[in-house]
């Protein structure tokens, strides 16, 4: 026979877990949505040769990924996985790609973004071309939209509780 006690000792030790984290449930659960979103944020984006969608959709899909993360987890341990000098550079790379596809352009002697030479025939530069300006519209729009929550979470109140 088991022991009643153990039976207890068990379910205490349970509540206790349970009850020092109210939010363990909504931890899990988005612990399963968030690598979700970001499988739709890059959907959207490659899918935005097709069809509508593109960079600018997916990169704020991808950024609300990341501002869900930081809600569930906190402020500090998004910045842990995602550090701002990260996003700093991001938004500076995706700027570079944007534009250096149409300096690209330019170099090859064609329109600034006119990509039909950038591959082996014109349809293939368009597609090389489209894919490099989306790619870097979403690394902008993602690491900018997660800036400005950095910026604005990590605000300190003007006035203090006490001063109410």
């Amino acid at each position: 026979m088991s022991d009643p006690n153990t039976k207890l000792d068990a379910q205490d030790a349970l509540s206790e877990r349970i009850g020092s984290d109210p939010h363990v449930l909504l931890r899990v659960i988005s612990k399963f949505l968030i690598p979700l979103i970001a499988l739709f944020a890059f959907y959207v984006q490659f899918h935005g040769d097709y069809g509508p969608g593109g960079g600018f959709q997916a990169g704020v899909i991808l950024a609300a990924s990341v501002i869900l993360y930081a809600l569930i987890f906190g402020l500090t341990e998004a910045k842990k996985a995602f550090p701002p000098r990260l996003i700093r550079y991001g938004m500076t790379l995706g700027v570079i790609l944007y534009g250096g596809t149409g300096v690209l352009n330019l170099i090859l002697g064609d329109e600034f973004l006119n990509y039909s030479n950038l591959g082996k025939d014109s349809i293939a530069g368009q597609h090389y071309g489209i894919l490099a300006v989306e790619l870097g519209v979403l690394i902008t729009v993602t690491t900018v939209m997660i800036a400005i929550f950095y910026a604005f979470g990590s605000r300190q109140p003007e006035t203090s509780d006490e001063d109410w």
